[in-house]
């Protein structure tokens, strides 16, 4: 039990950032299932892309409040500029998103489902290096 005490210690944002991760994927996947299987239709280009944003703007929520509070542990009190860099780095995340849903989809007739499975781990990826580097930095003089 101590090592894996040991572990989490060393590697808790990584984990957090994982469990926050997988969290926010079933945020967005389920809003997604939930718009084309009730009021969208994946097989139409622009519904599939309708659905892709209204599940975005929902995981974008709830990334942010987790990520914040959870995984970086950010105290700064420019919430504003804090929050206005994380969307605009998850924007750039939702438009490889969209790009791949569209051409793994609609140009390669690839499952939906698979393609955005696939999606989900490029951005996580991306994400979590964007939201390292740009978004919870720490500040140099010690502050957050």
């Amino acid at each position: 039990m101590k090592k894996i005490k040991r572990i989490y210690k060393k590697y808790a944002e990584i984990i957090n950032y994982l469990i926050v991760g997988i969290l926010t994927t079933v945020v967005s996947m389920a809003t997604y299932f939930i718009c084309v299987h009730t009021f969208l239709t994946a097989t139409n280009p622009l519904e599939l892309q309708v659905a892709n944003v209204i599940s975005w703007i929902l995981a974008v929520l709830f990334a942010f409040i987790t990520n914040k509070r959870f995984v970086f542990k950010s105290k700064t009190k420019k919430y504003g500029k804090e929050m206005i860099s994380f969307f605009t780095s998850r924007l750039l995340t939702l438009f490889l998103d969209m790009g791949t849903m569209f051409i793994a989809v609609t140009i390669f007739s690839l499952s939906d489902t698979i393609a955005k499975l696939i999606s989900q781990v490029i951005v996580t990826i991306l994400n979590y290096i964007f939201s390292k580097l740009f978004v919870f930095k720490k500040e140099r003089n010690g502050e957050e």
